[in-house]
């Protein structure tokens, strides 16, 4: 028997069931973002948001996650055309037999053991950044801690992308990334018609959309001219790859599309995670603690490397709860291609669905103390039976992140380096808050001290 959706006007709240939980003892209580999206979950299932023309409806329970994403995804289609002139027909934007054969011939690029490779890159950019934090710490001045994982990410992604090679066309690209991001952002709150108007804003983002172009044309062009057309970066890694089945490589402007995706899905998401992490951790020292203790214990004052991973537990349970309580990519969106039911709600053919790891990770029925920061409950004993989508911050199915384990390491390694030099503390008197764009970034910063450690 279908039911009737309820509907929710834009900036409610997903309606309310049973009592707030009480909070658990010295976990932090966060509040949730004064936006539209994403809104505090406390127990409502599907709901029904009109925006201007477009009628949507928001999923929250992981079996209807579950059922969008891993049982039934060919119906479901991703729309995100506002960042389709950015992404072109990467991994991301690809749908049907196209998308099928570039995440076969990418996969072999993401195998643990060809990312273990970049591990040393991670490490030797995070040791650079600490170094010249040094000055910072002996004068006691702060530091944007959301801009400084952004940098650190940036130097990482382009390196492991592009190899040592680069050299200043490195700092080119990383200036047209951000200023075609924040041009992707504009676009996230205009009509569509103004993205074609001769805007200052809008000629900025051709410009930059220009010069990525360039540039990586222009790399995979000297790379051929060499002879080069394999290598250990994940570019030389795209440049080799071959169909199993007709032997075909990517075509130039494919590897730009892919470029690009990994680009913006390779630095953004992680510097954001990091960024909350510090703030997760310097509200909570309890945590902090643990985390220090265990990096102390493994790491003995070296630097980590790969096979360090899998002893540090609790700090990768700090990321793990960091992707809970402020998942990057907070709302996802797919478009029915024919009609269904969810739930015992009618899903009309052509429809939006949302699904938003935000509000599903803040269900009280799924997590106790939801807007409280525990890493324990990331403890290897600590998971049995939670449902296997009350927790997506990669999304799942077929079209789970193809990166998730590239971000995973790199947020790790990050924070057990830090963690062995300085320790952060939140500057008195600033609020954070979480702002819905492209991914959830704290606003207008998270400025930090950074505090020697003896």
């Amino acid at each position: 028997m279908q039911q009737t959706v309820p509907r929710l006007r834009a900036g409610a709240e997903v309606p309310a069931s049973g009592p707030p939980a009480r909070r658990q003892p010295g976990a932090v209580s966060e509040a949730p973002a004064r936006h539209a999206a994403p809104g505090r979950a406390r127990g409502g299932d599907v709901a029904r948001i009109d925006l201007a023309s477009q009628r949507c409806y928001l999923l929250s329970r992981p079996e209807h996650v579950r059922h969008v994403l891993q049982e039934n995804p060919k119906n479901y289609v991703k729309g995100y055309d506002k960042v389709a002139v950015l992404l072109g027909n990467g991994l991301v934007m690809s749908e049907g037999s196209f998308w099928r054969k570039q995440r076969r011939l990418m996969q072999p690029a993401f195998h643990r053991k060809r990312l273990a490779g970049f591990a040393g890159v991670m490490v030797e950019e995070t040791a650079a950044m600490l170094d010249a934090w040094e000055a910072r710490a002996s004068a006691g001045g702060a530091l944007d801690v959301a801009s400084e994982m952004t940098l650190l990410t940036q130097r990482i992604i382009v390196k492991t992308m592009f190899g040592t090679e680069v050299g200043e066309d490195g700092t080119r690209i990383s200036h047209a990334f951000d200023a075609a991001l924040k041009g992707i952002d504009t676009r996230f709150v205009i009509p569509l018609w103004m993205t074609r108007l001769p805007l200052p804003a809008n000629r900025r983002f051709e410009r930059a959309l220009s010069i990525i172009d360039e540039a990586v044309h222009r790399i995979v062009r000297e790379r051929r001219r060499r002879g080069e057309e394999d290598g250990d970066d994940l570019l030389g890694m795209l440049m080799g790859a071959r169909d199993e089945e007709t032997g075909e490589g990517m075509s130039d402007r494919q590897i730009r599309d892919e470029v690009t995706t990994m680009y913006l899905a390779g630095h953004e998401t992680t510097a954001v995670t990091l960024a909350w992490a510090w703030y997760l951790l310097s509200k909570n020292p309890e945590a902090a603690r643990g985390m220090r203790e265990e990096v102390g214990r493994v790491l003995g004052g070296r630097p980590p490397g790969v096979e360090d991973l899998k002893e540090l537990l609790r700090t990768r349970a700090v990321v793990d709860e960091t992707l809970r309580l402020y998942p990057p990519a907070w709302v996802v969106s797919r478009k029915a291609v024919g009609e269904d039911e969810i739930g015992g709600y009618p899903i009309p053919a052509g429809q939006i669905v949302f699904l938003s790891p935000y509000v599903t990770h803040r269900r009280e029925d799924l997590w106790p103390n939801p807007e409280g920061f525990d890493p324990n409950r990331f403890a290897p004993a600590n998971g049995e039976g939670r449902p296997r989508f009350a927790y997506f911050p990669f999304g799942g199915g077929p079209r789970v992140c193809i990166g998730n384990n590239f971000a995973l390491m790199e947020a790790t390694l990050v924070l057990a380096m830090v963690t062995q030099r300085f320790r952060l503390d939140l500057v008195p008197g600033r609020t954070v808050e979480p702002t819905p764009r492209g991914t959830l970034r704290p606003r207008p910063g998270v400025w930090m001290k950074p505090v020697a450690v003896p």
